[in-house]
């Protein structure tokens, strides 16, 4: 029998259910620019918010060039009401919301001994309050359709003590809880919750770090798979976890990281 003739099951061309979704990316650089590509190239209209220019300017080219429908949205996050203004702007804008990615982040390797208050405030308002206000508004529109996905960028230092990682880690450990407890209150709405926890991953959030001498070798030295990520390789979960297919998975964090939280 020709390898033509063997019967195959058909995949829609639309397997996922994301065409005409209307999606809301945080973060225009690194793995929310590259999950907002992803969502566009599966038929999504996207919007994404960021504070900064630049980073908006470079995904919007990326974007248009796509030929997908997309908005790009000025804001800063840390500001009190900017997650629901940045909502309504969205849903004004594409019609809706059915999908929220939140990749917003900054890190700050030091020992806690080292840190002030102040510092201490502003690592916890970038990746944990905006994350707050973004989702609570977001969640309030999608329990109110019946329907939607939310997805936030945690990561292995949620889960693992890293040296001069305090502030950092207490966000993201503080975002695997604030997720859960929201899938918990919005699973019978129709809204599952869930992130995304990458390991090492190739960014401009560590490519000063990287830059050290050595520093390279040793991450990759911790991880099973024996070298680092990429942002591209955040897409395919943040893509499946806001399809149709995973309706029935809320209040898991799903680690990618080549095995790093295994050892």
């Amino acid at each position: 029998m020709s390898i033509e003739a063997i019967d195959r099951p058909r995949v829609d061309a639309d397997w996922l259910g994301l065409t005409g979704a209307r999606v809301l990316v945080a973060g225009a650089g690194g793995i929310g620019g590259a999950c907002a590509l992803a969502y566009a190239g599966v038929g999504a209209s996207v919007a994404v918010v960021d504070r900064d220019e630049r980073a908006l300017d470079a995904i919007g080219t990326d974007l248009d060039a796509t030929g997908a429908r997309f908005e790009l949205i000025r804001a800063d996050l840390t500001e009190h009401g900017a997650g629901a203004r940045t909502v309504a702007t969205t849903v004004e804008r594409l019609g809706g919301l059915d999908v929220l990615l939140h990749a917003v982040g900054i890190n700050d390797r030091r020992p806690i001994l080292e840190f002030t208050e102040d510092e201490w405030d502003h690592i916890l308002q970038v990746n944990l309050s905006s994350l707050f206000g973004l989702a609570q508004a977001a969640g309030r529109h999608m329990v109110a359709q019946q329907h939607g996905r939310v997805l936030a960028l945690s990561s292995v230092s949620g889960l693992l003590a890293h040296h001069s990682h305090g502030p950092y880690a207490a966000s993201k450990g503080g975002i695997n809880q604030l997720l859960r407890v929201m899938a918990r209150e919005w699973a019978s709405a129709g809204v599952t919750v869930n992130a995304l926890a990458p390991g090492y991953i190739e960014t401009s959030l560590t490519a000063g770090h990287l830059a050290k001498p050595g520093k390279r070798e040793e991450l990759e030295s911790l991880v099973p798979a024996g070298r680092l990520g990429t942002p591209d390789e955040l897409t395919g979960p943040a893509l499946f976890l806001s399809s149709r297919h995973a309706g029935f998975i809320t209040g898991h964090v799903m680690y990618i990281d080549g095995g790093r939280t295994l050892v």
